[in-house]
């Protein structure tokens, strides 16, 4: 169970790891808990055995799990700092001089106070990526949930656009597109989607607007995820409502130009800036290339956002196993934005796109 722990430990010469509820703590012990007011951390060291803290409410969750090492349970009444302490003694070997990683993107800032005061003397290091290395290779059976979650992410988009009129709100097609993705069997929501249109869709993370009413001639971008187990689907695709300009065709099949060199280059052994450079290549040398804002990509799976990240200057080598997105965009401030994504996973030989949604420009209300 911790094997994946002591691997980061040995890697980066750390003398303990600390984990707290999220993605990474999930894919190592599997079993997701919230992250509220009350803390629960996991204390491995490199020497010795684990211990955790954790609210006694969630006890009758922890156990399952079937932790190697001593727990300190807590509760409510008698606050967290007891146990904190308790587990501090129960680990003498970190002390003065020791180096103790943790995950800095998602450690909050009152766990790390009580591990301070546990563990007098410890140096504390923020040593995220490295954790989350133990989630950059996906087995099959994890591409095999995120590949459901497509499929699913992939009928609801088909059954939402069946619906979609001129004259609705962008946050009438959210609301199609959520009931949509729980009706195919979704059992969560990787982010909330992304639904904007006309000038909106020029904004990347735009938020769908009540008030904003579709017209003929308006970029539709539609961002969005179902979840499986945990695993995440992220998906765009940009549409034009009643009618396209040639203008706006020429916009739209450049991003489709750039999509298509990402899936072309991608294969194990290069890099993750070689992807990037290729793919921001198209949009540079096009007419629209002061419209370009953001990298190629980023990993997926139990986090929607996660290594490795397709970008230049990333010269990690992509290798089988694993997950990242396909999305270059291109976005005209006022007037409207195109992005196309995709998911693909790395493979002996080449990629797998797990996306199907067809990428060619589609009319729709």
């Amino acid at each position: 169970m911790l094997e994946p722990l002591m691997t980061v430990l040995a890697r980066t010469g750390l003398d303990a790891v600390v984990l707290v509820p999220g993605a990474n703590f999930r894919r190592v012990f599997r079993k997701d808990f919230h992250q509220m007011e009350r803390p629960l951390a996991v204390i491995v060291p490199r020497e010795g055995s684990a211990v955790a803290v954790a609210p006694q409410l969630e006890m009758g969750s922890f156990a399952p799990i079937g932790f190697p090492g001593k727990v300190f349970p807590w509760r409510d009444e008698q606050g967290y700092m007891g146990a904190f302490m308790a587990a501090g003694e129960a680990l003498p070997q970190l002390r003065e001089g020791t180096r103790v990683g943790v995950e800095g993107q998602r450690m909050r800032v009152f766990d790390l106070f009580a591990l301070q005061q546990a563990l007098p003397g410890a140096e504390f290091v923020d040593i995220h990526g490295e954790i989350s290395k133990v989630r950059l290779h996906k087995t099959p059976e994890e591409v095999e949930l995120q590949r459901k979650a497509i499929r699913i992410s992939e009928a609801a988009l088909e059954a939402t656009l069946a619906e979609v009129k001129v004259g609705m709100t962008e946050t009438e097609v959210e609301r199609i597109l959520l009931r949509n993705l729980f009706s195919q069997g979704a059992d969560g929501l990787s982010f909330a989607p992304i639904v904007a249109a006309g000038d909106n869709a020029a904004k990347p993370h735009a938020h769908a607007r009540p008030d904003y009413h579709l017209k003929p001639g308006d970029a539709l971008l539609i961002d969005f995820g179902g979840a499986c187990q945990g695993y995440c689907a992220d998906i765009t695709r940009t549409f034009f409502v009643r009618e396209v300009s040639d203008y706006d065709r020429a916009f739209y099949e450049t991003v489709l130009a750039a999509n298509a060199k990402g899936r072309e280059v991608s294969r194990p052994g290069i890099t993750a800036s070689d992807v990037d450079d290729a793919v921001l290549t198209v949009l540079e040398q096009s007419q629209f290339a002061q419209f370009a804002r953001h990298k190629t990509g980023h990993g997926l799976g139990l986090d929607v956002h996660e290594a490795p990240q397709i970008m230049r200057g990333n010269r990690d080598l992509l290798e089988p196993g694993m997950v990242f997105t396909i999305e270059p965009g291109l976005y005209r401030e006022g007037e409207a934005g195109v992005r196309i994504e995709d998911d693909v996973v790395v493979t002996e030989n080449g990629i797998e796109c797990l996306t199907s949604f067809p990428r060619e420009l589609r009319i729709v209300g």
